[in-house]
């Protein structure tokens, strides 16, 4: 049987989603505590390869397994052998047509910046620190010349494995919640740092020292070069995958519980 599973992590201690030799990863401490519960061994496959330092709240990913422990089985006994920072929010039987990855038709991520004077002690690794004081208006507005379906090359890592940097960007938004300044993006797929770069791009915007419009210089120059310096991974959070309605996953759009409390 295929079992989908929602995933919640804290990305601060690990290289990343993905299995590295001789290096801690959120998949390979997911997949040792499954593997333990199937009593097999368990492979996952991921939606998204978060970078290091790369949180999520709404990562999903699927596993196939010979042995029925139940929905519930798959979410509290694999939390009892995960550490800390990673927990299974939600376990799902889907089936053999569904993949975490190929089956997406969107993701969505959060870019968290905390715009104040001083850093945060409690949240200075879930958030990304940015003392100049930042015009949301003005990111906003530079943040619309991305929507759409573009040639995100300006935008995309050097280690990009991408076969095409085409994508279609279908939300930026920038809004402010006390001292935190919030990106929330949505495309049918992210390019390698794509987020973290226009990130960057908006931010130097924001600072005054570019004008809105130059977003669209940027995106139009195809080069990365034509860019902003990327920012940190500690702000970033993968917050949603969309799926077709007919598998009936969970939402998790929410995003980060903090929130609610800064």
């Amino acid at each position: 049987m295929r079992i989908a599973l929602g995933i919640e992590y804290l990305g601060s201690r690990y290289h990343g989603w993905q299995r590295q030799q001789g290096l801690s990863s959120v998949q390979e401490s997911l997949e040792s505590a499954l593997s333990k519960i199937a009593n097999q061994p368990i492979v996952v496959f991921a939606a998204g390869r978060t970078d290091a330092g790369v949180h999520a709240t709404g990562q999903v990913v699927h596993f196939d397994s010979s042995i029925d422990r139940g929905e519930s089985a798959w979410v509290f006994g694999t939390n009892t052998l995960l550490p800390g920072d990673i927990r299974v929010k939600w376990a799902k039987t889907v089936p053999e047509s569904f993949h975490a990855r190929f089956s997406a038709t969107s993701r969505s991520y959060r870019y968290i910046i905390d715009n104040s004077r001083a850093r945060s002690a409690i949240l200075s690794q879930q958030l990304t620190w940015h003392p100049i004081p930042l015009d949301v208006e003005a990111m906003q507005k530079a943040g619309q010349y991305l929507l759409g379906e573009h040639d995100f090359t300006s935008f995309r890592g050097a280690d990009c494995q991408a076969h095409s940097p085409v994508k279609t960007l279908m939300l930026c938004n920038v809004i402010q919640q006390k001292q935190l300044i919030i990106l929330e993006l949505k495309a049918n797929g992210f390019l390698h740092h794509m987020v973290r770069n226009i990130a960057g791009v908006l931010v130097k915007v924001g600072e005054g020292k570019e004008q809105p419009e130059w977003a669209l210089e940027v995106l139009k120059a195809c080069d990365r070069r034509a860019a902003a310096k990327m920012l940190a991974a500690n702000g970033l959070y993968l917050v949603e995958i969309g799926y077709p309605d007919n598998y009936e996953l969970p939402s998790t759009l929410p995003g980060p519980a903090f929130l609610n409390i800064v």
